[in-house]
């Protein structure tokens, strides 16, 4: 590492401006530490990508980085920036596969001399922790979401998030939810929000063609205000909600395009058309599935939604959506209140509350150029400045610096 003999915590408290990734190159002659990531998948999602940048990051201070999983879409990415891939069904709850789940992780840790685990899932997480144990390795969490704890055995299965040298949390709100549940020494916990890559998420990034794109794909109508709900087809993300309190705008001039997956959800997507239908929205709501392009699909819309009606653990979407300069509405709870500014980046609106996100769409449909382009520009400078992928990586390497004792 650096010979500056302080943590990056404290580099970056003291607003040293040499702080990238060079920070954590091991000195001429020292042994690079080889950090593993365990997940049951590398498929698409925020768990996913979070893995993924954090190899990249690795792969750029001259650490290793091995990633144990089932495999998955984004494994060629892993690859192509230098990270390893061992293949391997270790989300797997069939107890018959963990003897030689068990096994093929401790023969990978040896492999690749692997200096701490870090374990991103909960059934991974009790593999790695013996694993750990076994070869005397440093192992740590990540607690990405809210795991209920509906009985004794399953507030012990879940546990096993808390039972590592150091537990990421990635919101206050999941560290609250955390020390409330388990018995945790706060030196154990480490609060490291998601992070958003602020040049993949830039309007100044996405071509026209990008956006054209989706504009024709999506039948897009021209000079009317787009407002965007990016979620996954699900009850608890306020789709309902949202389409009450469209209901109560009609006179409004807006377009709403619902984005995100409906697999396995088409029985609630036909219900909130029926609402659709029922409200007489039909000309100004559209659902139009999956996206590959997130950042040229902000790029279209005005407004960007998160109508969760329970917390959010962070809120991916809402960081996205600051970063690119959208006037961004939140349910006030969860994650959000973290990462939304009150009037200044954004506005919150009483969860659950079809009243109150209606009055919260109407003052953003009806704000001046003026005070939209401050909006605008307040997000985008909060983003870059609070929850940048760069901050992120960096925090957490942080972490591992200080759990490997390394100077």
């Amino acid at each position: 590492m650096s010979d500056q003999n302080y943590s990056y915590y404290e580099a970056l408290n003291s607003e040293d401006t040499t702080t990238d990734f060079d920070f954590f190159k091991p000195s001429i002659g020292d042994k690079p530490p080889t950090i593993m990531q365990v997940l049951p998948a590398l498929n698409s999602g925020g768990v996913e990508r979070g893995t993924i940048e954090i190899s990249k990051a690795l792969v750029s201070s001259g650490w290793k980085s091995v990633v144990l999983s089932n495999g998955g879409s984004m494994v060629d990415e892993l690859m192509d920036s230098g990270g390893v891939h061992v293949n391997l069904d270790i989300g797997s709850k069939n107890p018959l596969n963990w003897p030689n789940n068990y096994l093929r992780l401790k023969e990978a840790v040896y492999q690749y001399d692997v200096s701490l685990i870090h374990a991103r899932s909960r059934m991974p997480a009790w593999l790695s922790l013996n694993v750990a144990k076994s070869t005397e390795i440093p192992f740590m969490t990540t607690f990405h979401g809210r795991h209920n704890d509906t009985n004794l055995l399953k507030k012990f299965y879940n546990s096993v998030m808390t039972r590592g040298q150091r537990t990421i949390a990635i919101s206050k709100y999941i560290a609250s939810e955390i020390t409330q549940r388990y018995p945790i020494h706060p030196k154990q916990l480490s609060i490291i929000p998601r992070g958003v890559d602020t040049e993949y998420f830039n309007r100044k990034t996405v071509s026209e063609e990008r956006i054209n794109k989706i504009k024709a794909n999506w039948k897009i109508p021209e000079n009317i205000p787009i407002v965007m709900l990016p979620a996954r087809v699900s009850r608890w993300k306020g789709h309902e909600l949202l389409i009450e309190s469209l209901a109560k705008l009609k006179d409004q001039l807006f377009f709403c395009v619902i984005v995100g997956p409906f697999d396995g959800k088409e029985k609630f997507k036909s219900k909130i058309e029926y609402l659709i239908r029922t409200h007489s929205l039909c000309s100004k709501v559209k659902f139009v599935g999956d996206c590959s392009d997130m950042a040229a699909a902000y790029s279209v819309a005005d407004i960007v939604i998160s109508a969760s009606l329970d917390p959010e653990p962070f809120g991916r979407t809402i960081i996205e959506a600051q970063a690119m300069g959208n006037i961004v509405l939140a349910s006030n709870h969860g994650g959000a209140v973290e990462s939304i500014i009150e009037g200044k980046t954004g506005w919150l609106f009483e969860p659950r509350n079809s009243a109150a996100l209606s009055d919260s769409l109407k003052n953003a449909l009806t704000l001046t150029e003026h005070k939209r382009s401050i909006i605008s520009n307040n997000a985008q400078e909060h983003i870059k400045e609070k929850f940048s992928t760069q901050l992120m990586c960096m925090r957490t390497l942080s972490v591992y610096s200080e759990i490997l004792n390394l100077k």
